[in-house]
């Protein structure tokens, strides 16, 4: 007689226009990225499914490649996995891929880079088409004033004025591997890679850039502002839309403490 089919663990690349939805995790008041693919895995399995993502994602926000994974004894190709989901899914979710992971692979404990870019349209006038992936102004911007900031930011810092006031977390030190601005015509890239991000940091790092760039702060001000450790020495939290979340490079397989 054939033994208990085990269970296996499928990682899923995840892509989402954040327009619709209150964020990754899944909420009371609406509809999240982690609730849909739920569902769409209830559907496909006929059995209730629990997604835990890499990133929770606030409202708004976009992703080209979050990661998720999930339990399954289903006999199902993993391969097969995000041919079936997009069929379930709205048009504005996406698997990219999925695959089998080890058991005990879980992409909140390994070691990984996590990339994310805040995209600003500078313009004498907002442009529709770029409205829900792109933050507006018509303030100029100092972009060299803004990358000398940014120099400052880079490495392992306790970076707790760049967190939301309020956030659960056992530690606020995290390490920024690069954080760089690039001018792509009337669009202001502020691209950010690191191995893991505060609650709202990424949004109050542009934030804060940007009053750099509109001469409100001065470039030499950034380590006093990681200093402080106050939420108040830092920035505005940038609007939603123009956060995109690129993806993940994962470092290796084992589990490794990892900050939450």
């Amino acid at each position: 007689m054939e033994s208990e089919i085990r269970e296996r663990r499928i990682r899923l690349t995840v892509a989402y226009d954040g327009t619709n939805y209150h964020g990754w995790q899944i909420q009371d008041n609406g509809v999240t990225v982690e609730s849909e693919l739920n569902r769409a895995l209830g559907e496909l399995l006929g059995v209730p499914v629990k997604v835990e993502g890499a990133s929770r994602t606030d409202a708004g926000v976009h992703a080209m490649g979050n990661v998720a994974v999930f339990d399954t004894a289903s006999r199902m190709a993993a391969e097969k996995f995000a041919y079936a989901l997009n069929h379930r899914l709205p048009e504005d979710i996406r698997i990219l891929r999925s695959e089998e992971v080890p058991s005990d692979w879980h992409p909140r404990r390994v070691n990984s880079r996590k990339t994310y870019e805040y995209r600003i349209y500078r313009g004498e006038f907002p442009m529709p088409l770029k409205r829900l992936y792109t933050h507006f102004t018509y303030r100029p911007l100092d972009v060299e004033r803004m990358r000398r900031a940014a120099q400052y930011l880079v490495g392992e810092h306790d970076f707790r004025s760049f967190c939301q006031t309020g956030a659960q977390v056992q530690s606020t030190v995290r390490t920024v591997y690069s954080l760089e601005l690039e001018e792509q015509g009337p669009e202001l890239v502020i691209r950010v890679c690191g191995n893991g991000f505060l609650y709202n940091m990424v949004r109050i790092l542009a934030g804060t850039l940007m009053e750099v760039g509109q001469g409100k702060r001065e470039p030499e001000s950034m380590p006093d502002v990681l200093e402080a450790r106050q939420r108040g020495a830092a920035g505005p939290t940038a609007p939603a839309c123009g956060l995109t979340l690129v993806g993940y490079e994962f470092l290796q397989h084992f589990p490794q403490n990892f900050p939450n």
